[in-house]
């Protein structure tokens, strides 16, 4: 007798290859959403303090259905896992099915919204023209509120890009690589005029729906901005280069966040592409880095201090790294210094200064009161000094680094 075994449900199969090649990429925070809530007959919601409720294995947090339309790609870019060549399983998406999973699974409550993105299949606009299909389908026709972030491509038309922002929450394009060098080198058949392009075009259609109207209701264009990603470790790029490129693009295109993907080698590696040591702590560096420079008020010229060779310390955060290389300048008098000096001091983030400084209007604050009002002061007891607390010359000591830098920890294997 023939017993025949199930078959396995296709668009099950689609979704494992698919969402599998999407954990390359890492721009899906969906932080700086505009609020808004289900109208009647409709679907989903976001909050304007973002969607991230699920942790990825190396610490992103997501709660979005992420994945690629298509892993199908007409370019062969040696650092993608979906380049021509790769040897990898290949499957597309049609406009139905990613609209059918992303209400789905948002029903199910698995997800709160959608990150899309897509290998290049045919040409740069049927691609796009398919993704925005997408996202057109999931708000006009069932009302999903949900947040959405698209992946644009770039060359794709200037029309389909503006199309693109009325639907989605945030709009992103890879810029690649740190360098145009290296795009030219490991992309060469991308055009880093056309990824310029493309963003400039998202960041003019952004401030054009910024511009207060007079009369008319107020247009909505990706009401999120836009970002972009760069690759880290596949080409010989310093911290430096990437961190002064990252600056530059903030600049250029309003961005709300460039993001870092710590490159691992997949399928046949290239010759070409560099190996860096500990890729996710370096990434993690980079990202505490930019953190340094959008709120805290530390310039790239000023952290490039703490780094040798152009690289930052993969033992210690940028913030201490700075503090140890600036030494002259501590402790600080918490209860006279300005809030700028303060969110210098190792170990006080910004809601804690922000707090001490408030404190500090209605009485002199004792160290315990910073310990009370900051947390855990192991980093920032050198540096201070209160009524109570002096340092003495631990700030000059040899051994204040040995001190301050995170111990190994074994990992229980039961």
């Amino acid at each position: 007798m023939n017993i025949s075994r199930p078959q396995a449900d296709p668009l099950i199969a689609k979704l494992e290859i698919l969402a599998d090649a999407a954990r390359y990429d890492a721009s899906c925070a969906s932080s700086g959403g505009k609020q808004r809530s289900a109208r009647p007959g409709g679907i989903g919601s976001v909050t304007g303090s973002g969607l991230c409720h699920a942790y990825t294995p190396d610490g992103r947090c997501i709660s979005l259905l992420k994945i690629l339309l298509t892993n199908f790609c007409i370019y062969d870019c040696l650092y993608c896992v979906s380049r021509r060549s790769s040897s990898v399983k290949r499957a597309r998406f049609t406009v139905d099915e990613v609209v059918r999973l992303t209400l789905g699974l948002y029903r199910r409550n698995c997800i709160e919204g959608l990150f899309l993105s897509s290998g290049i299949a045919r040409s740069e606009d049927d691609t796009m023209a398919d993704m925005v299909r997408v996202v057109k389908a999931l708000r006009e026709e069932h009302g999903f509120r949900g947040y959405i972030h698209l992946k644009t491509i770039p060359g794709a038309s200037a029309e389909l890009l503006r199309e693109a922002g009325l639907y989605a929450d945030r709009l992103s394009m890879n810029v690649e690589l740190p360098t145009e060098a290296s795009l030219r080198r490991l992309a060469p058949e991308k055009s880093p005029g056309r990824i310029k392009r493309g963003m400039a075009t998202t960041r003019s259609f952004i401030d054009d729906a910024a511009e207060k109207p007079r009369r008319a209701k107020p247009k909505t264009f990706a009401p999120a901005g836009q970002s972009t990603q760069m690759i880290v470790g596949a080409d010989a790029a310093s911290d430096l280069d990437i961190m002064r490129t990252s600056t530059s693009l903030y600049a250029s295109y309003a961005l709300k966040r460039v993001y870092f993907a710590a490159f691992s080698p997949t399928g046949h590696p290239s010759p070409d592409l560099q190996s860096k040591p500990a890729p996710l702590i370096r990434e993690h560096r980079l990202y505490q880095s930019d953190w340094l420079m959008r709120h805290y008020g530390f310039g790239l010229e000023e952290l490039a201090g703490g780094m040798t060779g152009g690289m930052l310390d993969l033992t210690i955060d940028p913030k201490l790294a700075w503090a140890l290389a600036h030494r002259a300048l501590f402790p600080l008098d918490v209860n006279t210094a300005p809030r700028e000096a303060l969110l210098r001091v190792p170990g006080l983030g910004v809601r804690a200064v922000d707090r001490l400084v408030a404190a500090r209007r209605y009485a002199r604050l004792r160290y315990a009161d910073i310990a009370r009002l900051a947390g855990a002061m192991r980093r920032a007891r050198a540096f201070i000094v209160t009524d109570d607390h002096r340092p003495g010359t631990e700030i000059d000591s040899p051994a204040l680094r040995a001190r301050l830098v995170p111990q190994p920890v074994q990992l229980r294997l039961l």
